[in-house]
This record gives structure tokens, sequence and C-alpha cells, in this order.
């Protein structure tokens, strides 16, 4: 399908003269003659048409149209100008209008609307203004619901909120007026098209050689693992690269509020919550889904994150048979989760008083991955902790593995070390079972950080 083939009324009588008279569209920002033939383009083009074709290519069919209008605006522009136009009507109709050029950064982890006109990314933890503005309220809305209504969700004066995703993974959250006060929010944790993998964390001193050696182990012994932390630390792309662990032959089911995990695996079956429609009914929780997953014949469940009643089921699935399952909380160590567990299971049944609820929880788990953004926006696996049981009314643990902050450098950066504790973890017989015996040096070596 060609470009002109795409265009409703080319063969209709010339426009009639700008209303405005002599201060046409050259007079204009370059922000309204955007908008302007962005509009003109609308009223063209067969949008039902355009949208059935391929990304790639209806960009590439629609081009020539796009620099047509541009130079019906008569408005002296350098080749250089015209092409950045060009690109940026674009992606105001396929993409995210402004925030595209952000999208297509890979330094860019997050991105925070806060007003139209006031647009902050992180890079390398560490967060920076834009230059980068929506023309007003009302566009930044309209980006807002066009990333909602890809995913079958809608937000609204009767539903304020929402959570999304973006068609690689990265997780929306939106709210709007009365909840927002200045205007519309927007908030994109990006989570890019090419997960990281075991020699980027490596890389980059999340942890090291013989803690990855050790979690690898775990994964592969089916040892039921929670990764705890802090919002922003890393603990969904540390999951993501646990789960490459897991072998292909086996039947992995993930259930998530918005559906951003990327494992490599075949045999993945993949849920996601619903919300309540405009009548406030019909919401389909994590709980729900993790229910029904049970009747799925799963090999292993991943949990995208733990925050609420479903915290009782994916306990009892762990003492059920489906070892290896994986999950996340947050918590900002070890002990905090275990706390956190534990509020979430009371919040699922008022009957269970506190020691059945934390014999669930030690029975369940084997191994806690803490995960922490330090203050030069560096994370690092800070704690790697095993649960070894009940002792009186208490859940016990030890900490296998631990980061330890002695200072910055003068450049700012985070100085430490990765120290074993020099035990070796109770689980070890399950190892070797499993065929895995880890070798001494990965519970005895030292690694300088900074």
């Amino acid at each position: 399908m060609l470009a002109s083939e795409t265009l409703r009324g080319e063969n209709r009588p010339p426009e009639a003269p700008h209303p405005m008279g002599a201060r046409d569209i050259s007079a204009l920002s370059r922000q309204e003659m955007k908008f302007a033939v962005h509009r003109k383009l609308l009223d063209r083009i067969n949008l039902e048409a355009v949208y059935a074709m391929p990304g790639d290519r209806v960009r590439q069919e629609i081009r020539p149209s796009v620099a047509k209008l541009i130079n019906e605006e008569k408005t002296p522009l350098s080749a250089q100008e015209k092409d950045l136009l060009i690109e940026e009507v674009l992606d105001e109709v396929f993409g995210l209008g402004p925030l595209e050029p952000l999208l297509r950064d890979r330094a860019v982890s997050d991105i925070l609307v806060t007003t139209p006109r006031l647009i902050y990314v992180e890079r390398g933890g560490k967060l920076e203004r834009t230059n980068i503005e929506f023309k007003d309220d009302a566009h930044l809305m309209r980006i807002i619901e066009r990333v909602v209504s890809r995913v079958g969700r809608r937000i609204d004066e009767s539903s304020p909120m929402v959570d999304a995703r973006l068609p690689d993974g990265s997780r929306v959250n939106a709210v709007i007026p009365p909840l927002a006060v200045d205007g519309p929010l927007l908030s994109i944790r990006r989570f890019g098209g090419d997960p990281l993998q075991p020699a980027d964390l490596l890389r980059n001193l999340s942890l090291t050689e013989g803690m990855l050696e050790l979690v690898k182990a775990c994964v592969k012994a089916r040892l039921n693992i929670i990764i705890s932390g802090g919002t922003g630390a890393g603990k969904t792309t540390f999951l993501n690269m646990l789960s490459g662990f897991i072998p292909s032959n086996e039947r992995i089911v993930t259930i998530e509020d918005a559906a951003e995990l990327q494992l490599r695996q075949t045999h993945v079956a993949r849920l996601e919550t619903r919300p309540a429609n405009i009548e406030g009914k019909g919401a389909i929780l994590q709980r729900h889904l993790l229910i029904n997953a049970l009747r799925m014949r799963p090999d292993r469940i991943i949990l995208g994150e733990c925050r609420g009643e479903e915290a009782l089921d994916m306990m009892q699935a762990m003492n059920t048979g489906h070892d290896g399952s994986l999950t996340t909380v947050h918590a900002n160590s070890p002990r905090d989760a275990i706390s956190r567990l534990e509020v979430m299971i009371g919040m699922a049944s008022s009957n269970l008083n506190i020691r059945s609820i934390r014999q669930q929880v030690a029975s369940a788990i084997d191994l806690f991955v803490q995960i922490s953004r330090l203050s030069d926006g560096s994370r690092k696996v800070t704690f790697i902790t095993e649960c070894l049981g009940m002792e009186g009314d208490l859940v016990t643990t030890q900490d296998i593995f631990s980061f330890e902050r002695v200072g910055l450098t003068n450049e700012g950066r985070v100085r430490g070390r990765f120290k074993p504790t020099g035990v070796r973890p109770k689980f070890s017989e399950r190892l070797k079972a499993a065929g895995i015996e880890l070798p001494s040096h990965v519970f005895q070596s030292v690694v300088e950080v900074g």
C-alpha cells in the first residue's frame, strides 16, 4: 500500500487562504507548525489502513505525504529542520510524541513528566531535567490515552489512575486530575528490548562471580527465591535475569499487574491483571490469577511483584509442589521482607495467628536476594540470605554474602566490598541432590569495589 493510496482527497481543490491573512504559518513557532501539519495529516490519511500496516513500513509510506504537507506551508526550512519536523509529526501520529527521542535513548532508565513543560529523566541513577515539552495538558492527555488504550485500559475522572505498559515492556503509570493537582502526571520505567544479562551485571559490579554462581545454582536446584529491594532498585531486572537460568523444558506461568517480564524460554504462559470496568466491576487481581495458575500445570510460577493478599497464595504454592518459584517484594532488608510478607498474609486471612503465618513463610522460602540503589545511582546485591526455618516463634536467617560500604571516592562513587560470611548454606545438600556442587572459593573470595 503506497502512501498515496492511504490519503483521502488528494485531488480536492486548494484550501482557502489562512484566516489570519498575512500572519501565516511561517510566523508561528515550529511547535505550532508541527501541530498544523499534524492536523492536516489526520484529515487526509485513512487511519484504519495506516494502522493495519507494519510499524516500520507505515512511517516510510507516510513520510512523503508529511514532506508534501510541510512544503505546502511555504515556510523556509533547512533540510535538517525539515527532516526533524517530519520525524516529530510521525512521532505524534504513531508514537508518544515528544517522548519518542527519550524512548530511543538507551541510557534513559526513567521518564518522569511532572507538568507538560517539566520533564525529567534518569541516566546512570541520576535525575536531570530535559528541554523537551508538551504543548499543553490536552497534548499530554492524548499521549496518555494512547498508551493505556493500547493495552485495553482506560483513564478518566471515574478512574484517574492507571498502570499500563509499552510494547517493549516498559512500565507506565499515569495520574490525572482531580487526583493530580497541577495536571496529568506520567511516569515511565524503562524496560528495554534487550534485557540485562549476567555478564552485564558483573561488568556493572552489581554482584560478584561467586554470588552469581550461587543464585544460578539455586534457580537450577528449584529453590524458592524472594528478590527484595526499594523502588527502582532493579528487582524486576534481576528477576528477569534469574529466569534465564530456568531449564527450557519446564512450563512457566508468569503473573503481573502490567506484563513486562521478557523470558527467553518457549513454554511460557503469561497472565496479566485486569482493572475494574466503568461500573467498578470485573476486576481480576493477582490473587485470582495465582489461584487459576495452580490449575494450569505449572512447573514454576513467577509473580512479578507480591504486594497484597496474593502473598498467602504464593506461599501456599511454594509449599505444595511448585518449587523454584520466584517473586519480588518491596523491602529494605531480608528481615524487612519477612515482616512485609507477614503483614500481606495477614491481610488475606485474619484467622491465621502470627506463628502460623511465620511457619508458612519459613517453610516456603529458601533464599532472599536484597538489591539496593546506592547514593551514586549504582545498583548492587547487598545481601544474599538463607531462610533457615523457625526457632521458637521467630523466622531465622543467615547471611551468605553481603556488601559492606566503606566510603566514597573523589568522584562520588561508592567504595565497598562484597564479603562472603564464610558460612556454607544449609541448602547445599539440595544443590548436591540436583547435581550441583559449588567450589569452596565461591564462599571465600572478597571483592573490592571503587
